[in-house]
């Protein structure tokens, strides 16, 4: 019994500093500790489903429409060209270094700025100005770039336009001849394109010159690249070339 009575008494004592700390502290009401009634108190039940709208960032742009095609340079552009060509010089043939003779050089190529570019420079060597012709070659081929296609309204009005040509029977390896070379090539190769080094490839290297024996030659020898044969075909390019050389001295 003394045990517990001291014990007691030991522990009181101990707890007295400890009770006189706690009435010497400001009161915590509610008044004095808001912070405790926003840390306890309980949120209102909201019966409300819960959403969850996933915000999504991705680096994945969307798909832009794929471009148009672009033309090669092929047969049906050059007679556009050439029938441009006509307007501007008054001639049937093309010039030698003008524009059709520059697209020349860029047969079974993609239509692009770089062949506009040297368009322009034929139609320099026409006219002794900077720019392009309003209307002509290299306005026409810029136009079928930014269209991003070749309009057939261009081929048709080149056929009509060679059609025209080929009653005049000048004797020469003018556009509509040339073209006529070019339609012998294709119902050999299946292409619209000619090949480089072909038949009308090499007829355009004497463009405008009168049909001779020499230039015949070339064409012979282009026609014998896309078939393989010894000699000139019966109906090919080089018949083309003889059948208009043919009609003109008999006109």
């Amino acid at each position: 019994m003394t045990i517990v009575v001291a014990e007691s008494s030991w522990n009181a004592h101990k707890q007295v500093p400890l009770i006189r700390a706690l009435m010497r502290a400001p009161s915590r009401t509610a008044a004095n500790r808001p912070y405790e009634l926003a840390a306890s108190s309980t949120p209102a039940v909201s019966h409300e489903p819960l959403r969850f709208t996933p915000q999504w960032h991705s680096s994945v742009t969307a798909a832009r429409p794929a471009a148009a095609p672009v033309a090669n340079v092929n047969v049906d552009i050059i007679s556009a060209i050439t029938d441009r060509e006509r307007q501007i010089t008054g001639e049937d043939g093309p010039a030698a270094d003008g524009p059709t003779a520059r697209a020349q050089r860029h047969v079974g190529k993609p239509l692009t700025q770089v062949v506009i570019s040297d368009i322009i420079q034929g139609e320099r060597a026409l006219t002794g100005r900077s720019g392009p012709v309003p209307e002509g070659p290299a306005a026409m081929l810029q136009k079928m770039l930014d269209g991003g296609h070749y309009t057939s309204r261009l081929a048709e009005k080149a056929a009509s336009s060679a059609g025209a040509t080929k009653q005049q029977h000048s004797g020469k390896l003018d556009s509509a001849t040339i073209s006529s070379i070019a339609d012998a090539e294709k119902a050999i190769t299946g292409s619209s394109e000619p090949v480089k080094g072909g038949p009308a490839a090499q007829a355009q290297r004497h463009a405008n010159e009168p049909i001779d024996s020499a230039n015949l030659h070339d064409i012979t020898e282009g026609e014998k690249k896309i078939t393989g044969e010894a000699r000139a075909v019966k109906g090919g390019p080089t018949a083309a070339a003889q059948s208009e050389l043919g009609k003109s001295r008999s006109s």
